[in-house]
């Protein structure tokens, strides 16, 4: 028999039953309610009866075993996968979407489509293919929030529909950042959601209360549209200045790091995991950050870490604060820990199982689950190379991975376990693990969410304000010879002139600041444009400088080319290939001749902690501010003495370019010597 019923029951207690429990918010769309003893409940094996894993009213170690004991080989096996599964261009599912969940039994999937406020009408949006895995473009097309939420609706209606209805969880990268190049893999887009600086921004405003807000926004903006995971936050430590995602990490400072994330556990799952919350998978296990010559290990060039200090407790702290706050979930490094005591050490960590089950387990008394990073099965299986795709997934399931990320192949787990390669019951344990989550998120009672609210809870004004606030406190004051700012305020008898690079001409001239007089120096030197001179009488010059790699199919995540890894000094990589600084360093000297170094402002996007060598001229400015991802209003803001700065380094800027060379992976900062800002240090207009 088949059926389409639809039914809500609100959290209520029930009239005249004294010990009754209140009831659990129900919502079904593929099968039936059942009403037992007054109270709701679905029925998603629709056998017409309550079963113990129907009912909320039993502890969750009860109903993941009562189902555990129902499920399949097939249904068991479909746990352990998760892959890309993207909405269509208008919220729709593509056909391999329906295949994923209805024959390769999965539940759950990575959502890594942009959410804008109006994708039918955005000029210029590509027309992509969202599916997953051999299903299209990684990144999807963009959708509004109301058809990311008619997606997720949509997917979890066709979960119930099977044959024991266990609900999706999607998780998804950062995407609630100010992010000049989101890369899909490795973060999203803000597009509708509220926008706050990056990582090394939200450590920089040192607001430990503040930072507990963006958890609570974030998950009230993800819930919204239907997402209940997340891969990340980063708990890895900015030790390798040369590593290229310093700028998705909060801080080289282990204390620093362990505070703001647990900090973001508590607030973003919540004090303890449950209806509310987003489920995190902190990665990535056992820190990410001291990577042998600064190289990812995305790359096959940068497969090994480097730990020359022996300094892998420290590396470990910010994770152990995610342990004792209750993570769901930890997500293992790509790299190969040379030279740890955790055996085997020379093969990626997802393949080692001194590190996942000997140290994560049984040293650090980590409970939930592993969930591999996306490709270690056949593209980034670093020291496995040589092996089968079957003894990869072998060994990964055996050293302790619960869940595959970026594999979606059910028929291949089913076999390697009738071959005996796992064994049931270590498949019963990652399915125990990862039926836990679902279940603590509520989404057996009711995954849905309600389309119509995502758009006015996603990026609201009161959510945006806070984004704002964040923004200016993350700026950094490093240098302000002669008490350069704030910036004179204009009057009608003594107008301010500025010549501005790289900031929008009407958010400078913005009647708020005081009606600065603004001349522009952009100029698009493709079409044949040469930069504006400098008017005469201009009274400051703002240049927001950021620096950039060029996307190559060799660099698709992103970062430096292999050989120019080591060149973090403007100087250096002014000349660089794969280096793009803008405005270029040429033009900013000249600006600075023009203008004189005494007036010009510099504002520069820290990515990653460049180096402001003397040969590089930068730090003639009259003013330096270090920014990790603001808008020109919150830098505005500052610039004007509206907003007082007060935001602190998140990690140490060297000095000079062979300080980057000589400084330990593993380690924290520079020597003495080497140190131009050590880290926590930050100015205010009342201290120079």
């Amino acid at each position: 028999m088949t059926w389409r019923h639809t039914s809500l029951v609100a959290a209520a207690v029930l009239l005249g039953a004294a010990a009754a429990p209140a009831q659990a918010p129900v919502r079904a769309h593929a099968k039936r309610t059942l009403t037992v003893a007054g109270l709701a409940f679905k029925d998603l094996n629709a056998n017409g009866r309550l079963d113990p894993y129907e009912d909320w009213r039993l502890p969750v170690d009860a109903r993941v075993r009562d189902l555990l004991g129902r499920m399949t080989l097939e249904e068991k096996a479909g746990m352990l996968l998760i892959n890309t599964l993207n909405a269509e261009a208008g919220g729709k599912i593509s056909d391999r979407g329906v295949q994923m969940i209805q024959d390769e039994k999965m539940t759950r999937f990575i959502f890594r489509n942009t959410v804008v406020n109006a994708a039918a009408t955005t000029p210029g949006a590509p027309a992509r293919s969202g599916g997953g895995a051999g299903g299209g473009v990684m990144g999807g097309a963009p959708v509004t929030p109301y058809e990311a939420a008619q997606f997720t609706n949509l997917v979890q209606e066709i979960a119930e529909g099977t044959r024991l209805g266990i609900p999706v969880v999607f998780k998804s990268n950062a995407r609630n950042h100010i992010e000049r190049d989101a890369r899909a893999g490795i973060s999203v887009a803000a597009g509708a959601f509220s926008e706050w600086p990056k990582e090394p921004g939200l450590a920089a405003t040192r607001d430990t209360a503040l930072i507990a807000e963006f958890g609570r926004i974030m998950a009230r903006e993800w819930t919204a549209i239907g997402l209940r995971g997340m891969y990340g936050y980063m708990a890895d430590l900015s030790t390798e200045p040369r590593w290229y995602r310093v700028h998705e990490v909060f801080t080289e400072d282990a204390d620093l790091g362990a505070t703001i994330i647990s900090t973001l556990v508590r607030n973003i799952q919540g004090p303890t995991l449950g209806p509310g919350g987003v489920a995190l998978t902190m990665k990535h296990f056992p820190g990410h950050g001291p990577q042998a010559g600064g190289a990812d290990s995305h790359y096959e060039f940068g497969k090994n870490q480097s730990i020359p200090s022996g300094t892998l407790a420290y590396q470990l702290e910010p994770f152990r604060a995610a342990i004792a706050a209750g993570v769901s979930s930890i997500m293992p490094s790509y790299s190969i820990p040379v030279g740890t005591k955790y055996v085997p050490n020379d093969v990626g960590v997802a393949f080692s199982k001194g590190i996942l089950t000997s140290l994560l387990r049984d040293t650090l008394g980590f409970e939930g689950y592993l969930n591999s990073d996306t490709g270690i099965i056949g593209q980034r299986a670093w020291g496995v190379e040589r092996l089968s795709v079957d003894d990869q997934i072998a060994m990964a399931v055996n050293a302790g991975v619960d869940v595959l990320s970026g594999f979606d192949r059910n028929a291949q787990i089913v076999a390697l376990v009738k071959a005996g390669k796992i064994t049931e019951a270590r498949l019963d344990q990652s399915v125990r693990r990862l039926l836990r989550e679902q279940f603590q998120l509520g989404l057996f009672e009711d995954p849905y969410v309600d389309a119509d609210r995502a758009a006015s809870v996603v990026g609201n004004r009161a959510f945006q304000m806070k984004g704002e606030e964040a923004q200016r406190k993350s700026i950094v004051l490093l240098q302000n010879t002669g008490t350069l700012l704030p910036l004179r305020a204009p009057t009608a008898e003594s107008p301010v002139k500025l010549y501005t690079m790289g900031l929008r001409t009407d958010v400078a001239s913005d009647p708020r600041w005081g009606r600065y007089t603004v001349v522009s120096g952009d100029y698009d030197a493709a079409k044949g444009e040469t930069r504006p001179a400098v008017p005469a009488a201009t009274d400051y010059a703002v240049i927001r400088v950021e620096v950039s790699n060029q996307a190559n199919a060799a660099l698709m995540m992103g970062g430096a080319s292999p050989d120019e890894l080591n060149l973090l000094a403007f100087s250096d990589m002014a000349k660089a290939k794969s280096w793009t600084v803008s405005p270029s360093l040429d033009d900013i000297r000249a600006v600075m001749r023009e203008v004189g170094p005494a007036k010009t402002v510099l504002a520069i996007y820290f990515r990653q902690p460049y180096v402001l060598d003397e040969p590089s001229g930068l730090r003639g400015a009259g003013a330096i501010l270090a920014t990790f991802g603001v808008r020109d209003a919150a830098l505005m803001a500052v610039l004007t003495g509206r907003y007082e700065p007060t935001g602190k380094l998140p990690f140490a800027l060297a000095s000079n370019a062979q300080a980057i060379v000589r400084q330990a992976s593993d380690a924290p900062g520079y020597d003495r010597g080497d140190t131009l800002f050590p880290f926590g240090f930050g100015l205010s207009y009342g201290a120079h």
